[in-house]
Protein backbone atom coordinates (compact mmCIF):
# COMPACT_ATOMS: atom_id res chain seq x y z
CA UNK A 1 0.00 0.00 0.00
CA UNK A 2 1.41 3.34 -0.98
CA UNK A 3 1.90 6.00 1.65
CA UNK A 4 1.98 8.91 -0.75
CA UNK A 5 -0.47 11.70 0.05
CA UNK A 6 -1.55 10.31 3.43
CA UNK A 7 -1.34 12.86 6.24
CA UNK A 8 0.00 10.40 8.81
CA UNK A 9 2.77 9.25 6.51
CA UNK A 10 3.99 12.82 6.12
CA UNK A 11 4.87 12.69 9.81
CA UNK A 12 6.09 9.11 10.01
CA UNK A 13 8.20 8.96 6.87
CA UNK A 14 10.88 11.57 7.72
CA UNK A 15 11.16 10.12 11.23
CA UNK A 16 11.62 6.48 10.23
CA UNK A 17 15.21 6.33 11.53
CA UNK A 18 15.30 5.70 15.27
CA UNK A 19 16.05 9.26 16.16
CA UNK A 20 14.53 11.89 18.40
CA UNK A 21 15.48 14.80 16.18
CA UNK A 22 13.47 16.33 13.37
CA UNK A 23 15.15 19.01 11.31
CA UNK A 24 12.84 21.59 9.77
CA UNK A 25 14.36 21.70 6.31
CA UNK A 26 14.17 17.97 5.67
CA UNK A 27 10.75 17.84 7.29
CA UNK A 28 9.41 20.59 5.03
CA UNK A 29 10.87 18.80 2.04
CA UNK A 30 9.01 15.66 3.08
CA UNK A 31 5.74 17.56 3.48
CA UNK A 32 6.16 19.11 0.03
CA UNK A 33 6.90 15.68 -1.42
CA UNK A 34 3.94 13.98 0.24
CA UNK A 35 1.38 16.70 -0.34
CA UNK A 36 2.63 17.96 -3.70
CA UNK A 37 -0.04 16.08 -5.69
CA UNK A 38 -2.92 17.82 -3.90
CA UNK A 39 -1.98 21.31 -5.09
CA UNK A 40 -3.25 22.59 -8.44
CA UNK A 41 -0.69 22.18 -11.20
CA UNK A 42 0.73 25.62 -11.96
CA UNK A 43 4.45 25.66 -12.60
CA UNK A 44 6.36 22.42 -12.96
CA UNK A 45 10.07 21.61 -12.96
CA UNK A 46 11.25 18.32 -14.38
CA UNK A 47 7.68 17.09 -14.35
CA UNK A 48 7.24 17.93 -10.66
CA UNK A 49 4.45 20.39 -9.74
CA UNK A 50 5.95 23.25 -7.71
CA UNK A 51 2.85 24.31 -5.78
CA UNK A 52 3.12 27.75 -4.18
CA UNK A 53 5.98 28.83 -6.43
CA UNK A 54 5.80 31.69 -8.91
CA UNK A 55 7.81 33.62 -11.46
CA UNK A 56 9.34 37.06 -11.03
CA UNK A 57 11.76 38.72 -13.46
CA UNK A 58 14.03 39.99 -10.67
CA UNK A 59 15.12 36.45 -9.79
CA UNK A 60 18.02 35.53 -12.04
CA UNK A 61 19.96 32.27 -11.75
CA UNK A 62 22.03 30.21 -14.15
CA UNK A 63 20.02 27.01 -13.72
CA UNK A 64 16.47 25.71 -14.10
CA UNK A 65 15.29 27.75 -11.10
CA UNK A 66 15.74 31.00 -13.02
CA UNK A 67 12.85 33.33 -12.25
CA UNK A 68 11.30 31.06 -9.63
CA UNK A 69 10.13 32.34 -6.23
CA UNK A 70 9.21 29.46 -3.86
CA UNK A 71 6.93 30.55 -1.00
CA UNK A 72 4.97 27.45 0.13
CA UNK A 73 2.83 29.31 2.65
CA UNK A 74 0.32 26.56 3.47
CA UNK A 75 2.93 23.78 3.59
CA UNK A 76 5.09 25.81 5.97
CA UNK A 77 2.03 26.67 8.05
CA UNK A 78 1.42 22.93 8.37
CA UNK A 79 5.05 22.40 9.35
CA UNK A 80 4.81 25.09 12.03
CA UNK A 81 1.58 23.52 13.31
CA UNK A 82 3.30 20.16 13.74
CA UNK A 83 6.11 21.50 15.93
CA UNK A 84 4.23 21.33 19.25
CA UNK A 85 2.65 17.88 18.60
CA UNK A 86 6.08 16.50 17.75
CA UNK A 87 7.56 18.05 20.90
CA UNK A 88 4.72 16.64 23.00
CA UNK A 89 5.42 13.23 21.46
CA UNK A 90 8.99 13.45 22.76
CA UNK A 91 10.84 14.62 19.68
CA UNK A 92 13.47 17.33 19.89
CA UNK A 93 12.57 19.76 17.14
CA UNK A 94 15.63 21.60 15.87
CA UNK A 95 16.36 24.25 13.25
CA UNK A 96 12.91 25.84 13.60
CA UNK A 97 14.25 29.00 11.96
CA UNK A 98 15.01 26.89 8.90
CA UNK A 99 11.45 27.69 7.90
CA UNK A 100 10.66 31.12 6.53
CA UNK A 101 8.07 33.67 7.52
CA UNK A 102 4.65 33.04 6.03
CA UNK A 103 3.97 34.95 2.82
CA UNK A 104 0.33 35.72 3.44
CA UNK A 105 -1.85 38.79 3.43
CA UNK A 106 -1.94 39.47 7.19
CA UNK A 107 1.85 39.56 7.50
CA UNK A 108 2.22 41.35 4.17
CA UNK A 109 -0.65 43.69 4.96
CA UNK A 110 1.10 44.80 8.14
CA UNK A 111 4.04 46.14 6.12
CA UNK A 112 1.82 47.89 3.57
CA UNK A 113 -0.59 49.41 6.09
CA UNK A 114 2.26 50.76 8.24
CA UNK A 115 4.08 52.28 5.27
CA UNK A 116 7.09 49.95 5.33
CA UNK A 117 6.18 48.85 1.81
CA UNK A 118 4.87 51.39 -0.68
CA UNK A 119 3.73 50.68 -4.23
CA UNK A 120 6.26 52.01 -6.75
CA UNK A 121 3.59 52.79 -9.31
CA UNK A 122 0.19 54.36 -8.88
CA UNK A 123 -1.58 51.02 -9.17
CA UNK A 124 -5.24 51.07 -8.09
CA UNK A 125 -5.73 49.26 -4.79
CA UNK A 126 -9.45 49.00 -5.44
CA UNK A 127 -8.98 46.28 -8.04
CA UNK A 128 -7.99 42.68 -7.29
CA UNK A 129 -4.72 41.18 -8.54
CA UNK A 130 -4.08 37.59 -9.55
CA UNK A 131 -2.01 35.63 -7.04
CA UNK A 132 0.58 34.98 -9.75
CA UNK A 133 0.88 38.62 -10.81
CA UNK A 134 4.24 40.34 -10.50
CA UNK A 135 2.84 42.70 -7.86
CA UNK A 136 1.56 39.96 -5.56
CA UNK A 137 4.61 37.72 -5.98
CA UNK A 138 6.91 40.64 -5.16
CA UNK A 139 4.75 41.66 -2.18
CA UNK A 140 4.82 38.16 -0.76
CA UNK A 141 8.58 37.72 -1.31
CA UNK A 142 9.31 41.07 0.38
CA UNK A 143 7.06 40.01 3.25
CA UNK A 144 9.25 36.97 3.88
CA UNK A 145 12.42 39.09 3.85
CA UNK A 146 10.93 41.76 6.12
CA UNK A 147 9.68 39.19 8.64
CA UNK A 148 13.31 38.16 9.15
CA UNK A 149 14.28 41.78 9.82
CA UNK A 150 11.28 42.29 12.11
CA UNK A 151 12.22 39.21 14.11
CA UNK A 152 15.78 40.46 14.59
CA UNK A 153 14.46 43.85 15.76
CA UNK A 154 12.03 42.28 18.23
CA UNK A 155 14.75 40.03 19.65
CA UNK A 156 17.06 43.01 20.11
CA UNK A 157 14.30 45.01 21.78
CA UNK A 158 13.46 42.20 24.20
CA UNK A 159 17.04 41.03 24.74
CA UNK A 160 16.25 37.51 23.52
CA UNK A 161 18.05 35.15 21.16
CA UNK A 162 16.77 32.83 18.43
CA UNK A 163 16.35 29.93 20.84
CA UNK A 164 14.16 31.96 23.20
CA UNK A 165 12.26 33.78 20.45
CA UNK A 166 12.20 31.84 17.18
CA UNK A 167 10.54 33.26 14.10
CA UNK A 168 7.55 30.99 14.72
CA UNK A 169 6.70 32.84 17.95
CA UNK A 170 6.97 36.23 16.27
CA UNK A 171 4.55 35.03 13.59
CA UNK A 172 2.09 33.51 16.04
CA UNK A 173 2.07 36.21 18.69
CA UNK A 174 3.03 39.28 16.71
CA UNK A 175 2.95 39.92 12.99
CA UNK A 176 -0.25 38.08 12.04
CA UNK A 177 -2.30 39.55 14.90
CA UNK A 178 -0.81 43.01 14.32
CA UNK A 179 -1.59 42.81 10.61
CA UNK A 180 -5.20 41.90 11.33
CA UNK A 181 -5.55 44.65 13.94
CA UNK A 182 -4.14 47.35 11.67
CA UNK A 183 -6.32 46.16 8.78
CA UNK A 184 -9.43 46.54 10.96
CA UNK A 185 -8.35 50.05 11.90
CA UNK A 186 -7.80 51.01 8.27
CA UNK A 187 -10.79 49.24 6.68
CA UNK A 188 -14.14 48.38 8.25
CA UNK A 189 -14.15 44.85 6.83
CA UNK A 190 -10.54 44.15 7.83
CA UNK A 191 -9.64 43.29 4.24
CA UNK A 192 -5.97 43.30 3.19
CA UNK A 193 -4.61 46.52 1.61
CA UNK A 194 -4.00 44.67 -1.66
CA UNK A 195 -6.81 42.47 -2.90
CA UNK A 196 -5.72 39.08 -4.22
CA UNK A 197 -7.56 36.67 -6.49
CA UNK A 198 -6.87 33.22 -5.10
CA UNK A 199 -8.58 29.84 -5.19
CA UNK A 200 -7.89 28.99 -1.56
CA UNK A 201 -4.80 26.87 -2.21
CA UNK A 202 -2.37 29.73 -1.49
CA UNK A 203 -3.91 31.60 1.45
Amino acid sequence: MTCRGRAGCSIISPLKPKTARSRRLSFLSELLHQFGPIWPSRLTLGGVPLGDCWRHPAVVTSDATNGLVPLHKLSQWLAYSLIEPLQQAGFIVTDIDGLTGLAEYRNGGLFVDTGVLVLRDAMPVSRAYDVGSELVVEWRALTVALLDRLTLAVRAKLGMDAAALPLAKVLEGGSWAAGRSVALMRRADGAPPIKVISDGTVF
